[in-house]
């Protein structure tokens, strides 16, 4: 066993695997893209403030976020979810509205490592800022679910709910604590009851899922301008042809969410793990970080447990290979490094043996890369192969047409 190994909650993933991972982020990039989102690049992480932000008592800040005293003094966290820096981005750089911006990132949280569930995992997520038309979370939600047809997924299905706003939010609250006040709670809300009411929505555990079973309704407190935005959401999502569920109960973990609450759920992991991406509108949340009062909404969707999703109904499969051609050399290796550096030229992907190995070695190591074609160079001559077994011969003047016309 290794001395030092990833730590717990963490992991590797190394080639061809990891080409997966490219794949993904490509597809998602490209097709928000078509869509006017743009990549943002965002710290790591943040002062904790920022963080903060997101709720003082939901489970990512109080128990999950990894914070810290820097050297200057300075208290750090490293970030636990998208949304929040890529808003203090937005406030701290202003650009005009309505801004519309695609990450990629690593999150961290320090909580117990489930199926695709770690320490450090991946998200591909959207936020846009500027606006609070509900056409705008008709096309949010509407890009996630395209998203998940064209990995190949048929078995997701689509939660939604309204969280209401600051002006009908107090009054639901204050429903909420009342009806709680009069029900036997797990340990950790049983005392929090007036801190957040809503957590305990989304609580797992078996006195809160059964206090929750009759607990007030959102749906039912909504304000007239909410009632009307949630409205336009969904008839917006029917002309696109998203089906969608009604969830009264759904909250997710953040507190920033206002109005438009949504989840998608992988049918195929057939465990309470199955949460495959989400979001809502947070129409507080510029603020709340000092820039102007700025609508926006947004998800995030964890990598790791989409490719789980997609082992699970086996579609989007890992490559078995990065390359396309494999060049051996038994006449001294000036004739493999001439022709990969030729290939990759071309924009085909080339690898090709070292260290002056006996043609049956190196045989081996291209028949282990995976690669369809394989370039043979040999004192009696040049000959390109294929997986099934078919040959060519070819020349130095030839390969790089032959390869290209093989691989069309």
């Amino acid at each position: 066993m290794a001395e030092f190994q990833a730590p717990t909650g963490t992991f590797d993933v190394l080639p061809p695997a990891s080409a997966r991972y490219e794949r993904l982020v490509a597809l998602f990039a490209a097709h928000v893209g078509r869509a006017g989102y743009g990549l943002v690049v965002s710290p790591m992480f943040e002062e904790l403030g920022v963080f903060q932000r997101v709720g003082e008592s939901t489970d990512v800040v109080r128990k999950e976020m990894y914070d810290f005293e820097d050297k200057g003094g300075r208290r750090i966290a490293l970030r636990p979810e998208g949304t929040a820096s890529v808003v203090r981005a937005f406030v701290q750089h202003r650009p005009t509205p309505p801004f519309k911006a695609w990450y990629v990132a690593p999150n961290f949280r320090y909580e117990r490592p489930q199926a695709g569930r770690y320490r450090q995992h991946h998200q591909v997520g959207i936020e846009a800022l500027g606006t609070d038309d509900p056409d705008l979370d008709v096309e949010v939600v509407a890009l996630l679910a395209d998203f998940y047809k064209q990995l190949g997924l048929t078995r997701v299905t689509l939660k939604l709910n309204s969280l209401g706003d600051a002006q009908c939010r107090p009054a639901y609250r204050q429903a909420l604590v009342a009806h709680f006040t009069t029900k036997t709670l797990c340990d950790e809300h049983k005392d929090r009851i007036e801190a957040n009411p809503l957590r305990i929505l989304d609580c797992k555990r078996e006195p809160c899922r059964a206090a929750s079973a009759d607990a007030p309704l959102q749906i039912d407190h909504l304000c007239e301008p909410c009632k009307a935005h949630f409205d336009t959401v969904q008839h917006g999502l029917a002309d696109l042809g998203v089906p969608y569920t009604l969830a009264p109960r759904l909250v997710r973990g953040l507190d920033y969410y206002t109005r438009t609450t949504f989840e998608f759920a992988a049918e195929a992991l057939g465990s309470a793990q199955d949460a495959v991406g989400g979001g809502g509108r947070y129409d507080g949340l510029a603020e709340s970080l000092g820039g102007p009062p700025t609508p926006g909404i947004g998800f995030g969707a964890g990598i790791e447990r989409i490719l789980l999703a997609c082992d699970a109904e086996g579609v989007f499969p890992a490559p078995t290979t990065t390359i396309d051609v494999f060049v051996m050399d038994t006449t001294g290796g000036a004739g493999a490094r001439r022709t990969a550096a030729a290939l990759r030229q071309v924009g085909i992907r080339a690898d090709r043996a070292f260290d002056h190995r006996s043609w049956k070695a190196q045989m081996k190591a291209a028949v282990r890369s995976g690669a369809p074609l394989i370039v043979s160079i040999e004192p009696e001559g040049w000959t390109l192969r294929a997986a099934d077994g078919d040959r060519e011969p070819t020349t130095p003047e030839t390969v790089v047409d032959h390869v290209r016309k093989r691989l069309q």
